[in-house]
């Protein structure tokens, strides 16, 4: 019987947080975190479990290949969370860099797929 070393950890993976606000653009962000989740591309992870410092989410976070955070409005509430838990190097898409403004942006499908492109850009940039 042979001994194999465990590959726990070594597995490459992206992990996606999203702002879920209350407003429209914090509604788009989350929706399109859920698409990059849906199609493999990065799993959809709590940032609210980062902020209450869930020792499971921060291991997770901890082994993963990259981060992107997707934040709806200017507060950038999401990535402040991202980095407060201690990981300052994360890709970053602000939904109003793409012209989707707070409270001015109803969601839907074709502001989605936008901010789906051009998250999908921003986590392989």
């Amino acid at each position: 019987m042979s001994s194999q070393g465990c590959s726990c950890g070594s597995m490459k993976y992206n992990l996606v947080f999203s702002c879920s606000g209350a407003a429209d653009v914090g509604a788009i962000a989350d929706q399109t975190a859920r698409h990059l989740s849906k199609e493999k591309t990065a799993s959809m992870c709590c940032a609210a479990a980062l902020g209450a410092e869930i020792s499971e989410i921060l291991d997770i976070a901890r082994n993963a290949e990259r981060i992107l955070v997707i934040d709806g409005c200017p507060k950038d509430c999401a990535k402040l969370i991202v980095e407060k838990a201690g990981f300052p190097n994360v890709k970053h898409l602000q939904l109003e860099t793409l012209g989707m403004k707070k409270k001015e942006s109803p969601v839907t499908e074709d502001r989605v797929e936008t901010a789906l492109k051009s998250a999908r850009l921003t986590l392989f940039s």
